[in-house]
């Protein structure tokens, strides 16, 4: 069976713990995504239900414009928190 190369992007630090999980299973992280790539394919399927975020719905986006329309209004001050990830 011929191969061929994947490349594709992601986060750093989840790439690494993705490998150090694949580690710990006994796998590669190649063998995961082939598993992965199969079981897509046998089954026509992404294997694992996939939701929508609702942070991001349209709902709460308008509420987000608003309020900070309204603390810019007011003189406040918005501040980021660091992510943990």
């Amino acid at each position: 069976m011929a191969q061929a190369m994947v490349n594709f992007r992601m986060d750093e630090k989840l790439k690494k713990r993705m490998e150090q999980t694949c580690k710990e299973m006994g796998l590669t992280v190649t063998a995961a995504y082939t598993m992965f790539a199969t079981k897509v394919t046998r089954e026509q399927r992404i294997p694992f239900e996939i939701t929508a975020d609702p942070f991001y719905s349209d709902e709460n986006m308008e509420r987000l414009r608003k309020n900070k329309a309204e603390m810019e209004k007011k003189g406040g001050t918005i501040h980021e928190v660091p992510s943990d990830d």
